[in-house]
């Protein structure tokens, strides 16, 4: 495999494993957020921000997790047959069936960019008592999207290079 293909696979894989790695906590920070929900509903004044806040970090948590976990190939994917067959055999199904998952989070990052460049515009706010700006949140998602994509193509040239033999990590 040329190197700057194996560079692109070694930069992309370590970002993202970084960044997933980083977001298996973001767990504890939506406990956090509900405990402390919990708490204030009980014992002092409901917080108008706590459900809001974790919806939001439940989506981060999810998105910016998504590209690790193509990492991992912690995916869902049926299993009848795709256990049964060959590295070789797996690696081209899955060189194959990876641009249709390019194509999906590209139609998701072209929304996601479209929709983050309105909220920008007009300010856009939720419609909650809260009313926090939604561009940070929709910002964060097209970054997850696009950092899903990169991770696609680094696991398609993984795909490309097990066809051929050859091992990159």
């Amino acid at each position: 495999m040329p190197g700057f293909l194996v560079a692109y696979v070694k930069y992309v894989d370590a970002f993202n494993r970084g960044v997933g790695r980083i977001m298996t906590y973001g767990i504890f920070v939506m406990v956090g957020i509900l405990l402390w929900s919990s708490i204030s509903k009980t014992f002092f004044m409901p917080s108008l921000w706590t459900l809001e806040s974790a919806q939001f970090m439940m989506v981060a948590y999810y998105i910016l997790g998504g590209a690790y976990a193509i990492q991992l190939n912690a995916n869902v994917r049926m299993d009848l047959f795709y256990g049964e067959w060959s590295v070789k055999t797996r690696a081209w199904v899955d060189a194959f069936t990876v641009f249709f998952l390019i194509f999906y989070l590209g139609v998701l990052l072209y929304g996601g960019l479209e929709s983050t460049l309105y909220s920008l515009e007009y300010g856009q706010r939720s419609r909650t008592a809260w009313r926090p700006y939604l561009w940070p949140i929709k910002s964060l998602m097209c970054v997850g999207f696009m950092m899903m994509i990169l991770q696609a193509i680094s696991q398609l040239i993984k795909d490309i290079a097990r066809i051929r033999g050859v091992k990159i990590q």
